[in-house]
């Protein structure tokens, strides 16, 4: 007569116990993927493609939601304040990561509430210069530049902009005195430089096609590896100035997410972003996929990086427009 109360205690004692079965059995409902840029460009394209090939392997779906403002800070404040379930990611660049902090007074700590998942791309970068210029390689404009201090200028997307700080770290590496032409985007300082109002700029991969076309020539590229795109092209380090960037888009959770949901995605992303399909894509926005890299290493880059840029805006007194 004492059997089924005691069965009843031990099947209690055992549910008591047990894993919750969304822990179990995570993914069970679609996963919001925050993008803090805009639709169409490069890391919302990157993320979406990424997004389609995740769904397939979670067998949930995983949808895009843009959210565009405040340098990126936007999109960041709604990943850290939402639940660290595995529900909501984010995709974003370096810029929200590495750069923001230094600049914005920001409502989120990337250091201590977004925790790093698995880097996606790489953006090619490169030196440019107008046609007009009398250099053909990075030591011959180092030489014009110092024989002509303060004449030469370039072209930035804006104050604080990736072009901005590159630059400032290659006259930190080269001594050498130039002029800041700030826009409120990276297209009009390639227009200007046709018309030769404007001397040199780094570009993300907009200029490749003039490059191509002889209208614009490229000196080096500030990467630790040479670009596929234009293997001939010497990078900085090799052309003896000692500046290198390498500019990552990565997918970040809340804080606090678990671990092994964490694992899981880091896996799936670096496969995703290894497919021959994956590198096609990439290959036609001058981009191309980051090896495997676990979270740990990703978020230890990420806090020397952040480092090491906030060190530069600071030498340099780089502040917002």
């Amino acid at each position: 007569m004492h059997q089924l109360p005691r069965c009843l205690s031990a099947a209690a004692f055992a549910l008591a116990f047990a894993p919750p079965a969304a822990a179990q059995a995570w993914p069970v409902k679609p996963i919001r993927m925050i993008v803090n840029a805009a639709a169409g460009g490069s890391t919302d394209v990157t993320a979406r493609s990424m997004a389609s090939k995740l769904s397939e392997t979670l067998g949930q779906p995983v949808v895009i939601d843009n959210r565009v403002g405040a340098g990126g800070n936007i999109g960041l404040e709604v990943t850290a304040k939402a639940a660290p379930d595995g529900y909501t990611l984010l995709h974003a660049s370096d810029a929200a990561i590495l750069i923001s902090p230094h600049l914005y007074k920001m409502n989120v700590d990337v250091g201590r509430e977004i925790d790093a998942v698995s880097p996606t791309a790489k953006a090619a970068l490169f030196l440019v210069v107008r046609p007009g210029l009398p250099v053909r390689t990075l030591a011959e404009f180092v030489a014009y530049a110092r024989a002509n201090p303060g004449k030469l200028n370039y072209g930035s997307a804006g104050h604080g902009t990736l072009q901005h700080i590159a630059t400032e770290m290659m006259v930190r590496a080269t001594n050498v005195k130039v002029v800041h032409v700030s826009y409120k985007g990276s297209q009009q300082v390639l227009v200007d430089m046709f018309g030769g109002q404007v001397d040199f700029t780094f570009d993300l991969g907009a200029a490749i096609p003039h490059i191509k076309s002889e209208k614009l020539r490229a000196l080096a590229v500030p990467s630790a590896t040479r670009s596929p795109i234009f293997p001939d092209l010497p990078t900085m380090i090799e052309a003896g100035t000692n500046v290198e960037i390498s500019w990552m888009s990565g997918v970040y959770a809340p804080a606090g997410t678990p671990r092994e949901t964490i694992a899981r995605l880091n896996r799936e992303i670096g496969r995703i972003m290894q497919t021959p399909e994956t590198r096609a894509l990439l290959t036609t926005m001058a981009a191309e996929p980051i090896p495997p890299m676990s979270p740990e290493a990703f978020a230890a880059r990420n806090r020397r990086e952040r480092e090491r840029f906030g060190a530069i805006i600071r030498e340099a007194n780089i502040k917002l427009n």
